[in-house]
């Protein structure tokens, strides 16, 4: 019997081949964590007693969830991590200015690779595995034993197979395929499983859609989310890549959990509506429901390609007056790429604010907090009551086409209503 995707990265990262259901120990790649979750990690790996990481080159630190800080704890935090970096000689702890939002970062800077086993204290860590590496979040007690020992222990996950196939209308991205996804198989569908994303729907889609869809696994319960190595992924990672990496491929005569298919020529614009991601309908379906805010960016679309939907349409028009639009782009490099695109203008010129990278209003954390009653629009991936702000607040997850047409209109409304 022929093995899945993850099972032939986790077995290259064992001493022997595994098999979904059991039980290993696991070689890690990268470790990963942030200002939220890093002072907890460091705690625990002192008490560890190794002294040193196991890599300082395969530790990776980010401020990226309150930074800039946005009041006294949170600089406390941000000061724990960058002294655990400096004593522990990290190279890659990014400082703001030249951080980003970590899982826009770390592909962009060539840190994870195809094959890679990646963990980080953030449940958004499967967003790697759109690079066709096993990336999982955890918690900040098993950062801490794999920073101190680049191992952990996990039982393998089963995998479901999800085949998608049409070609995608106008508007429609990988935001709308994994909403569409999760409305179908619910946000406990794909529990402790990892999915594979495939189909000649995928093959056609964008590097930046497919890590909307790994980063959104998590949403249906998943472990990981991943895609096959092709073209488009060695174009992406090649000229940023600064180490040998493996592909690995799942067999024809591999053993699937389960296997879906999804018509993806029939899905339109979707809206997740609170308070959960599998509510979704499509946005022509949303009805009349006035917003208060929209935040464009995230590390589900903060990508460059994100802020060019948004500016095609926001271009030449105002945002409503009675909405505020927040625009984040993902990394420092994108806010550059923007800039030199004429984005930033074009976002301006409209009526947004453009911030520094962040996943600030997110988690309901600073640049973006809903107050009672206030309904906000947004790219982010999680819409649980109170995610953004006052528990009596609302959040509907959309793609960047959905948020910019609905930052113009006052209301959730389709891109195709607006232009």
């Amino acid at each position: 019997m022929g093995q899945t995707l993850t099972e032939k990265i986790l077995s290259a990262h064992t001493d022997s081949p595994v098999r979904s259901g059991e039980f290993t120990e696991v070689r890690i790649d990268v470790a990963l964590t942030n200002d939220v979750t890093a002072p907890i990690a460091i705690r625990e790996f002192e008490k560890i007693g190794t002294g040193r990481v196991f890599d300082p080159d395969s530790v990776v630190l980010v401020p990226d969830h309150f930074a800039p800080n946005k009041d006294i704890k949170s600089a406390e935090q941000c000061q724990v991590m960058r002294k655990f970096a400096r004593a522990q000689g990290i190279s890659h702890y990014f400082e703001v200015g030249s951080m980003g939002i970590e899982h826009v970062l770390l592909p962009e800077q060539g840190l994870v690779l195809p094959g890679d086993v990646v963990v980080g204290a953030d449940s958004h860590t499967c967003t790697y595995g759109a690079l066709g590496a096993f990336s999982t979040g955890m918690g900040s007690t098993d950062i801490a034993v794999a920073m101190a020992t680049g191992r952990i222990w996990m039982r393998v996950p089963e995998t479901i197979l999800i085949v998608y196939f049409g070609k995608l209308r106008r508007w429609v991205g990988g935001k709308d395929l994994i909403l569409h996804t999760i409305g179908k198989i619910g946000v406990s569908g794909a529990l402790y499983k990892a999915i594979e994303f495939s189909g000649p729907t995928i093959d056609d889609l964008s590097m930046a859609g497919r890590f909307t869809m790994a980063n959104m696994a998590i949403e249906a319960g998943a472990k990981a989310g991943l895609f096959a190595v092709d073209d488009k992924t060695h174009a992406y990672v090649d000229p940023r890549a600064s180490r040998e990496y493996t592909v690995y491929s799942s067999d024809q005569d591999a053993s699937y959990a389960r296997t879906i298919e999804i018509d993806a020529a029939s899905i339109t614009p979707q809206v997740a509506f609170p308070y959960l991601p599998e509510n979704t309908r499509p946005a022509s379906e949303a009805g009349n429901i006035p917003i208060d805010q929209v935040v464009i960016g995230s590390c589900t679309n903060g990508r460059v390609e994100d802020l060019r939907v948004a500016a095609d349409i926001l271009r030449g028009r105002k945002v409503h007056p009675d909405v505020r639009c927040i625009v984040l782009p993902g990394s420092q490099q994108v806010y550059l790429d923007a800039l030199r695109e004429g984005l930033i203008e074009a976002f301006i010129m409209a009526g947004t604010a453009v911030s520094t990278p962040t996943c600030g209003p997110c988690l309901g954390g600073h640049m973006g907090v809903l107050a009672a009653g206030e309904r906000a629009v947004s790219t982010t991936n999680r819409n649980f009551r109170g995610r953004m702000g006052h528990p009596e607040s609302e959040v509907y997850l959309v793609g960047p086409a959905v948020a910019a047409a609905s930052a113009v209109a006052g209301r959730i409304i389709g891109p195709e209503e607006v232009v």
